[in-house]
């Protein structure tokens, strides 16, 4: 099945808005890997989505901020705590692009138990901080509760010049309008809607992390090769579909 290229324009506006939410202050820092190395970690139904024959794993910190049901407007003080997410790219057979999550962290406890009882996501409640010092942005997480040794990430980026044209490789990896989950045993697509995204050149000064391959990844040896950063959208989500056929573990 031949998939369109990716595009920044959003490709289906969410007309019901199920919730509602601010991601700000996010570094993405993105290494690739073989297709067949993570092939197996998506949800029934979906299969690794590459560029040139690569895919991507991803680490994500970044603030959340204003998180609400339906249209908004979100909390101001529950709403608003630092997340680090490490995921996947996937797509379905109807050409849906989207983000597999491997691993959430989350700095508040309500976001938590919502995220893994109510959506299935692979939340979990860690001390997290997000520091900013003019243009160099530091992220730290270290789980309150783990059988795993309490893995701990922290990253250091200063941020650079606006990117006016994203490259091929920058659309691929932020451009993306969805979720796939796996849910009471079949893959649904959850859609979000948001404005493209203001992306800035960023460099990493410092990175120690052990959230990628607590979350069931490779070790990944060499530095990213993609650093961006981003003040920020809002973003709207629309309610889950699932997969057609029901989703069974051929891909």
């Amino acid at each position: 099945m031949e998939i369109e290229p990716v595009t920044l324009s959003t490709p289906r506006p969410v007309r019901r808005p199920t919730l509602v939410q601010g991601w700000h202050e996010l570094t993405f820092l993105h290494w690739p890997v073989e297709p067949d190395r993570v092939a197996g970690l998506l949800p029934a139904g979906t299969r690794p989505d590459t560029l040139d024959g690569v895919t991507y794993i991803g680490l994500v910190p970044f603030l959340m901020r204003g998180v609400g049901l339906g249209p908004g407007p979100g909390l101001p003080y529950l709403g608003t705590f630092c997340e680090t997410n490490v995921r996947l790219y996937s797509v379905d057979d109807q050409g849906r692009r989207a983000v597999v999550f491997r691993s959430l962290d989350a700095a508040r406890l309500l976001p938590v138990l919502i995220g893994r009882l109510g959506v299935r996501l692979p939340y979990t409640w860690s001390t997290m901080r997000l520091r900013r010092e003019r243009d160099v942005l530091t992220y730290s997480c270290r789980r309150r509760r783990s059988a795993d040794g309490a893995p701990a990430s922290r990253a250091v980026v200063r941020t650079g010049r606006p990117i006016t044209e994203p490259s091929r490789l920058e659309r691929f990896l932020t451009a993306r309008w969805g979720l796939h989950v796996s849910w009471h045993g079949r893959t649904v697509h959850l859609p979000n809607e948001h404005a493209p995204w203001p992306l800035r050149r960023a460099e990493l000064l410092d990175l120690d992390d052990g959230l990628v391959t607590a979350a069931g990844l490779p070790h990944m040896p060499g530095p990213p090769v993609s650093v961006l950063y981003s003040p920020g959208v809002t973003v709207r989500f629309g309610t889950p579909s699932p997969l057609s056929p029901p989703a069974g573990r051929g891909r």
